[in-house]
């Protein structure tokens, strides 16, 4: 029986040092040099090994410092609508928030499709990093009309999620994306290297076809 290749060796040892905790986030990889001591084996083989981990996301190379352990990424299913509180609980994390502004400011094209109002017009935005344990994972910018975003921002919005503040306090109930969208507008830009996002897509039963529609009907 054929044995696996050297570095599908080492980088399977290094793999499992990673997951039982050996080797925790952050931690620096020993060096080529050390490596190839501690496995008996060629550089080629090390830098193929370490090619292959960072490849999968388990370590990263920074440049003139070495080979580190990643943060491990947190897998949200976008199946639900929730918020980010309750992604993070769900997922056993302590989620927290840091508010960096919150202001009156001019509804762009964009803000004003989406809440529904004429471009130029004020509502209340609202910038918050969001982090996970301690660690900053996203930066959302929430739009929300003047009536209701004032309402909300007299709030402690490091501490008050805006969905429990709009569904339980002001009695706007978030059932859906688009329905929740005439509430407030929210942009999300989260961290590639500690977050994934997964969903699934079923097949329609018609095999995924879409006919036009006639527009006399």
């Amino acid at each position: 029986m054929s044995r696996s290749p050297l570095y599908e060796r080492v980088e399977s040892v290094l793999a499992g040092d990673i997951a039982d905790g050996s080797l925790p986030p952050e931690t620096q990889l020993p060096s080529e040099d050390g490596l190839i001591e501690r496995f008996k084996v060629s550089r080629t083989t090390v830098r193929k090994a370490i090619q292959n981990l960072v490849e999968r996301g388990l370590v990263v190379v920074r440049r003139g410092k070495g080979t580190f352990v990643t943060q491990p990424k947190i897998t949200q299913e976008l199946t639900e609508l929730t918020g980010f509180v309750e992604d993070m609980q769900a997922l056993g994390r302590t989620p927290t928030a840091r508010l960096l502004d919150k202001r009156l400011v001019a509804a762009d094209e964009a803000v004003a499709h989406h809440l529904a109002l004429a471009p130029g017009t004020l509502v209340v935005r609202l910038r918050r990093v969001r982090l996970a344990d301690g660690v900053a994972m996203s930066f959302d910018e929430t739009y929300l009309p003047r009536d209701l975003g004032e309402k909300v921002a007299e709030n402690d919005l490091e501490a008050e999620p805006v969905f429990a503040l709009l569904e339980n306090k002001y009695d706007t109930p978030l059932a859906e994306a688009e329905y929740r969208l005439e509430a407030d507008y929210e942009r999300l830009h989260y961290r590639g290297d500690l977050i994934r996002f997964v969903t699934r897509l079923a097949r329609r039963a018609d095999g995924g076809i879409r006919r036009p529609r006639n527009p006399s009907q």
